[in-house]
């Protein structure tokens, strides 16, 4: 069970909620991205940038929401490099102290006072939030995953919202934080367009009116690795999405850039740990 929408405030980020259905880990592939999440088991964890598919296991039943900030803002919201949180699942806490210390406070006494347990009485699917669409998980961040219903948690099905609560107050904090820290590094966002659109680091750097080794040192800092991972990471994630939408892999290859199909499966291969066929639908396999 998976839904996301547009998260208000900070443009590009997305807000997602999901329920683990237990059994296999979810691949969760890169995307220059980095995540603010809450889980019903281990609390506020922040997820790093990933060079490589990150598994991610859950517990049956397990609560997941999860606050997507796109390339580039993650520090500023944060208040750390990215490249400090690169291929990593951190606790909030050891980012920001008391003050993830209060907010895990306030968001359990808001779900207990929304969310009352009721033994005995499973976990029903509730109406979405304003903006979320429901659909399979996207190959997002760590604790997206997709299943059939959860079994018997002793949750009350009545609860209109669900995780509403805490998706809001993910928000709400990454906005303060960001209008603190005066924004995002613009740069970042010039960037990441660039290389999302298929322009050379060389042409991206002479846009933005950098030197090849002051944009790497940048890039690091905004996206946890230099621009040209980052070029690769986006170029397969166009890939993947044009392959999803039913073009053929020989057809998507030339359309995002690869020398060949075997060039484009050895790159999502690096990344992703498998086969483009193996993240595809069955019907495109």
């Amino acid at each position: 069970m998976y839904r996301e929408g547009a998260a208000a405030g900070i443009p590009g980020a997305v807000v997602w909620e999901s329920i683990a259905a237990g059994g296999a880990a979810t691949r969760v592939l890169p995307d220059g991205c980095l995540d603010l999440l809450w889980s019903s088991r281990a609390g506020l964890l922040v997820a790093g940038p990933d060079r490589t598919a990150h598994l991610s296991g859950s517990a049956p039943g397990e609560r997941w929401v999860g606050l997507r900030l796109p390339p580039g803002t993650g520090p500023a919201v944060l208040g750390v490099p990215a490249d400090a949180l690169r291929d990593r699942r951190v606790p909030l806490a050891d980012l920001w102290g008391r003050a993830a210390v209060e907010l895990a406070d306030r968001l359990a006494v808001t779900v207990e006072a929304d969310h009352p347990r009721r033994p005995g009485v499973a976990d029903a699917a509730a109406p979405g939030r304003a903006g979320f669409s429901a659909g399979p998980p996207s190959p997002g961040r760590a604790g997206s995953s997709a299943g059939p219903a959860v079994p018997a948690t002793g949750v009350a099905p009545d609860w209109p919202g669900r995780t509403e609560p805490v998706a809001a107050a993910l928000e709400a904090v990454a906005v303060a934080r960001l209008r603190a820290a005066g924004g995002p590094d613009p740069l970042g966002a010039r960037v990441a367009a660039r290389l999302a659109a298929g322009a050379t680091v060389a042409a991206t750097a002479a846009e933005v009116g950098l030197g090849a080794r002051a944009l790497h040192r940048r890039s690091r800092t905004l996206f946890g690795y230099g621009p040209k991972t980052l070029a690769r990471i986006l170029r397969m994630r166009r890939a993947l999405d044009l392959a999803r939408a039913g073009t053929p892999l020989a057809e998507v290859a030339a359309l995002a850039g690869y020398a060949d199909q075997a060039h484009l499966t050895r790159e999502v291969k690096e990344f992703a740990g498998v086969s483009p066929t193996h993240l595809l639908p069955a019907r495109h396999a």
